[in-house]
């Protein structure tokens, strides 16, 4: 399986990378996955709905000229599916299974996604109602893809 973690922005803060290459490199025996880091737009403090909405579009163009024809997309987004760590498990099987191997997981910057992402995803995956910061989110997910490749594998690690 090929996974792609594609992030709207860059990671800062020296912990988070290390977090994030620490479940890279705990993924390795079970998919190939890859961080791909994308500039995001810069907004001002105070910014009007058509400045958010340009931004959005502008990152928009940058990922769909990062995403592959045979990714199956995943954006996360507040509002999409909720799942348990075993739920997660069984939906990736799944996606093998199917003949999507190759998963592109989108996380937008922290002005969100633009409606055309929005609606190419073949799935949405929430992460939870709890807001947390924009950077945090590509280690969050590496981890949960590590536990569920674990739990997918009946391996200890989760419980």
């Amino acid at each position: 399986m090929r996974i792609r973690i594609i992030l709207v922005d860059k990671i800062r803060e020296k912990y988070l990378r290390e977090g994030v290459s620490e479940y890279m490199k705990r993924l390795k025996p079970y998919a190939q996955v890859e961080l791909v880091e994308l500039r995001d737009e810069p907004v001002p403090e105070t910014f009007s709905e058509k400045q958010l909405a340009l931004a959005r579009e502008t990152e928009a163009e940058r990922i769909l000229r990062t995403l592959r024809d045979n990714e199956y997309l995943v954006v996360l987004d507040i509002g999409g599916t909720q799942m348990s760590s075993e739920e997660l498990s069984r939906w990736i099987q799944e996606r093998a299974l199917s003949g999507d191997s190759n998963l592109a997981f989108v996380i937008g910057s922290t002005t969100g996604l633009a409606p055309e992402i929005l609606s190419r995803a073949r799935f949405r995956l929430s992460m939870g109602l709890m807001t947390f910061p924009h950077q945090f989110m590509p280690m969050l997910l590496a981890e949960q893809l590590y536990r569920a490749f674990k739990i997918g594998r009946g391996e200890p690690y989760h419980r």
